[in-house]
């Protein structure tokens, strides 16, 4: 039988055909070529959004409080720095992500499957995404700290900041924005992934850069859930440090080159 003749009423439709099907009555909206860059902003933004409040009432809730880590330099993040940093990444997307990353999406053309992926499918793609992003992050940040003129150039804007704070997370320089978001759309092409599970991958992979910056050792953080993961606590001593801990997720990366970071290290 041909797949894509399958009703996702009949019992062996994709678990998430329902949600495909809604998406696909969207097709146009989901090949815009603005819906990227928007998607990446806005999510941003919201995905912010809960360690703004933490910060900003932090100092009156000392049940929050006691989760945030130490060592940052600025150990109080005030709104003046979370709106400063709003604002360079607002003025970076609306100059230069937004007419790049539409230039991308015109170029790519997605296709669209009529079939959703199976829950199986799902998995081992956003996982081999992540696996893969995380690779070549580390070995594109830690160039970026080895070589003076990528330094300058490209990554020195995200260590402009003394404090760790979740916004920071796409506080880059255009360039370096760019290149991170253009690895992030490698990883799925290379991994052939189905639509649905890029669309996961990216909101799973700002949300992950949020937390490695929000700054608070939170209970249910994710490198308190999955084994070999960083988290907030790991990335935070690259901030602090600025070296080492290059890897975005795992730290199997570093462990391996020699550039894992301990707490032990810090000064």
């Amino acid at each position: 039988m041909n797949n894509t003749c399958v009703s996702p009423y009949q019992p062996h439709a994709p678990l998430l055909q329902p949600v495909w099907d809604y998406l696909l009555r969207h097709e146009e909206l989901l090949l815009s070529p603005y819906l990227p860059a928007s998607v990446a902003f806005l999510g941003h933004v919201l995905m912010c959004a809960p360690f703004l409040l933490m910060d900003v009432m932090g100092s009156r809730w000392t049940s929050i409080h006691r989760y945030k880590i130490s060592g940052s330099r600025e150990e109080t993040v005030c709104l003046r720095l979370w709106l400063s940093s709003f604002l360079r990444i607002f003025w970076k997307y609306a100059v230069y992500v937004f007419p790049a990353t539409a230039v991308l999406q015109r170029l790519r053309t997605p296709e669209m499957p009529t079939m959703a992926p199976t829950c199986w499918q799902v998995f081992w793609q956003i996982s081999s995404c992540l696996f893969l992003f995380d690779a070549l992050f580390y070995f594109w940040h830690d160039a970026m700290h080895r070589v003076p003129w990528l330094y300058f150039q490209v990554h020195r804007a995200h260590h402009r900041n003394t404090a760790v704070f979740a916004m920071i997370a796409q506080d880059s320089s255009a360039s370096e924005l760019l290149s991170l978001q253009t690895i992030a759309i490698c990883c799925a092409v290379l991994v052939g992934c189905h639509p649905l599970s890029e669309i996961i991958f990216h909101l799973l992979n700002m949300w992950m850069a949020v937390e490695d910056h929000c700054g608070y050792d939170l209970p249910w953080a994710l490198h308190r859930i999955v084994p070999f993961f960083g988290g907030a606590p790991f990335h935070q001593l690259h901030h602090r440090r600025f070296r080492g801990n290059y890897a975005p997720y795992f730290t199997h990366w570093d462990r391996l080159f020699g550039t894992y970071l301990e707490e032990e290290e810090t000064p």
